[in-house]
């Protein structure tokens, strides 16, 4: 008699259980749909950035792997920082993020989440710097890095040069990209950071009608360097989790 209550609170429980992954697959494929979709109204039925922080980096995709335009290029993002180490300010050699990153995806089954981030930022941040005009080229390329309110002076200037409808994107990924950076200088060299300064490239791979020809060559990439920045910690970021982490791909990667 006693098993009886138990029995009964089985179909219950399929029954909630069903409901919840036929609710989360519902979810999921609607985000991934207004994800790939051309951009429209429907993006508007999600709240703030819900929809890019669900899909990226784990279920990151357009249709830019596809015909007729592919994915035809590299992007890079370097790493370098201003560190005081024996009472003495330090400058760095350069560090390739996106090597030590890929190094952590490459013959890996399950690579970490990890692992696309210096790329989704490269790709962001040099789709956001060129939407902008030469003057605010000008100003980004220089160095922000005294004081509490280095943040707000670049903000101002970029202000200044000029209203851009494409400003705020520029601003979101410039802060995000120097935050990352941070991480990236206290995980790699020991020490109090003082500076750091990214550089962000594109290398297009070899037109496909080429591809036969042995005297083919990649073009140059182009390379964009901003000026020094201020060290950025945001809310809920974890030098030690970034380290352990970092310092894997670093290895793997031969730097």
């Amino acid at each position: 008699m006693t098993d009886r209550p138990t029995a009964a609170k089985r179909p219950v429980l399929r029954r909630v259980t069903l409901i919840v992954l036929a609710a989360f697959t519902a979810w999921h494929i609607f985000a991934t749909f207004l994800w790939i979709a051309p951009a429209s109204g429907l993006r508007q039925l999600l709240p703030g950035d819900l929809l890019r922080s669900y899909m990226v980096p784990l279920f990151g995709q357009s249709w830019s792997v596809f015909a007729p335009e592919p994915i035809n290029g590299d992007y890079r993002l370097r790493v370098r920082a201003v560190v005081v180490q024996d009472g003495e300010e330090k400058t760095s050699a350069w560090i390739d993020a996106t090597k030590a990153e890929l190094a952590m995806s490459t013959h890996h089954l399950f690579p970490p989440r990890a692992a696309i981030l210096a790329t989704e930022l490269a790709s962001r941040y040099k789709g956001s710097y060129d939407d902008l005009g030469n003057g605010h080229h000008r100003i980004a390329a220089l160095s922000y890095y005294k004081g509490a309110d280095w943040s707000d002076r670049l903000r101002g200037d970029l202000i200044k040069q000029g209203k851009d409808p494409d400003l705020d994107a520029y601003l979101d990924v410039e802060r995000k990209t120097t935050a990352y950076a941070t991480q990236v200088a206290y995980a790699v060299w020991p020490g109090e950071v003082v500076r750091v300064q990214y550089e962000v490239s594109r290398q297009n791979v070899i037109p496909f009608e080429r591809r036969n020809d042995p005297d083919a060559k990649r073009p140059k990439p182009k390379i964009v360097k901003t000026g020094w920045r201020g060290p950025i910690e945001e809310p809920g970021q974890s030098r030690s989790a970034f380290t352990e982490t970092f310092r894997k791909g670093l290895r793997e990667s031969g730097q």
